[in-house]
Order: C-alpha cells, then structure tokens, then sequence
C-alpha cells in the first residue's frame, strides 16, 4: 500500500419504511453501488460511519457492510441530527479507504432522493451509473437498474 493515502467517500440513500430488512436492502444497495464506483477491494477498507434519521430505529446499518464480508472493517452507526424539514428515512454512510486516486477522482454516491442532499456532486459527475425504476413515486425507490444488466451490478454474474 505504498503511496497510498486514507480518503473517504460520501454516500445516502432513503429507506422505504422503517423496518429492518428495508434498511439492510438500502444500505447494503448503497454500498454496493460505492465499491462499484470507486472499484473499492475489502481489504482497503479503513472504517466506515453510518448515520441515521431519527425515524429510523427497527435496525442498525452496519449488518449489511458484515453481511458484504466486511468482517474486520470498524463500523460505527449513529443517530443524524434532527432538522426541521430534513430529508427522511435517509441513511448517510462515510467510507474511509486507503487509495492512490485524488480527491477529484473519487465518486460518491447519492441515490433517489438523498441525491438532493449533494446536487453539485451529482451534477459534477454527470450522469450516475444507475437509473430509477420509478421517477414519480413519492418515496424513494426500492430498485435501481445498472445499465445494460437485467438490475445486477456491473460486472457481477447471476451466481454472485
């Protein structure tokens, strides 16, 4: 890991309801699509810090980063603070990383709703990698479809 510098990337997404399995599908979701944005391996993985609106208490974040293999990566999961008129059901993630890619270079990874959280990054990078599935619901969608794949992340086979 020489040359290698300790970087972070920034990423939301809001959950359907809150219920457990719903807030493990929309982080696991998440962190999936930063590994594939950032081409990220396990083993660079330093620390990641979750954090969660107040109306999302039925699970921790973190057993989805476990349930990806992150195994021996410190995760820490937090309350976000209460705002008025704040973004809901939203989880925020930090990904701290060792890579040898400059600042410019990183993606983060804004889904559904959460992408009006940082919009000069979303519009800085583009088009995301990703599409909705449903662009008029009111609540965040529970499904985003990788180009070209049949809703599979890039490069990943059925058995993955």
């Amino acid at each position: 890991m020489q040359g290698m510098t300790c970087r972070s990337i920034r990423g939301a997404i809001c959950v359907e309801a809150n219920e457990a399995e719903a807030i493990t599908r929309a982080t696991r979701e998440l962190l999936e699509h930063i590994v594939a944005a950032n081409n990220i391996s396990a083993e660079d993985v330093v620390s990641v810090i979750f954090t969660a609106t107040p109306d999302l208490n039925a699970a921790y974040p973190a057993p989805a980063a476990r349930e990806m293999g992150w195994v021996h990566v410190p995760l820490l999961c937090m309350q976000e603070m209460a705002v008025a008129d704040s973004l809901p059901r939203c989880i925020r993630v930090m990904v701290f990383w060792n890579t040898d890619l400059p600042p410019d270079q990183i993606r983060h990874v804004y889904l559904g709703k959460a992408r009006a959280l940082r919009p000069d990054l979303v519009q800085e990078q583009g088009e995301q990698p990703w599409e909705e599935k449903d662009e008029e619901t009111e609540r965040c969608p529970d499904y985003y479809r990788w180009p070209g794949t049949d809703g599979r992340l890039a490069g990943r086979s059925a058995a993955q």
